[in-house]
């Protein structure tokens, strides 16, 4: 399946089941002068959005002193790719969100993505997101490509 060439802000059936066997992303945030930070993350999705913690892992400041914190509070649009590499290049596949990030530190939609990350990673019951942000990323565009896309 080769969707790279048609972006849309919905997920294929495809990109659905590739996105929940990956364990890992990489997100990207600018600041204000369009300087790029890209970083990797967990994540959890519902179909429509993606969630990612500001968990307790060691960090050097504060989470909301966290430059991809800082960077979506000046520039909401953010870039996660999902990627997967095989020796076998015919495995080859990634999927590329681009959308607007927001903090999510309460109310439902937190508690909906507290709930999909505590589901698929098992660290989290011993490191609890329930008082910790999120940030959730609303899909404008995405596109894909790879043939690992067509056997999920």
């Amino acid at each position: 399946m080769d969707s790279a060439a048609v972006p849309r802000a919905t997920f294929t059936r495809g990109e659905l089941g590739f996105l929940a066997g990956r364990r890992v992303a990489r997100m990207a945030t600018a600041d204000a002068r369009g300087i790029p930070h890209i970083i990797p993350i967990v994540f959890a999705m519902d179909g429509r959005k993606l969630y990612t913690p500001l968990d307790e892992k060691p960090k050097r400041v504060a989470p909301t002193e966290l430059k991809r914190v800082r960077n979506l509070l000046v520039n909401p649009w953010v870039a996660i790719v999902v990627d997967q590499y095989d020796e076998d290049w015919t495995k080859l596949a990634w999927v590329l969100v681009k959308g607007r990030g927001e903090m999510a530190e309460s109310g439902e939609t937190h508690a909906a993505g507290v709930r999909l990350l505590h589901s698929k990673y098992p660290q989290y019951q011993v490191m609890p997101l329930t008082d910790r942000p999120l940030i959730v990323v609303t899909p404008h565009s995405v596109v894909s490509w790879g043939g690992a896309l067509e056997e999920i």
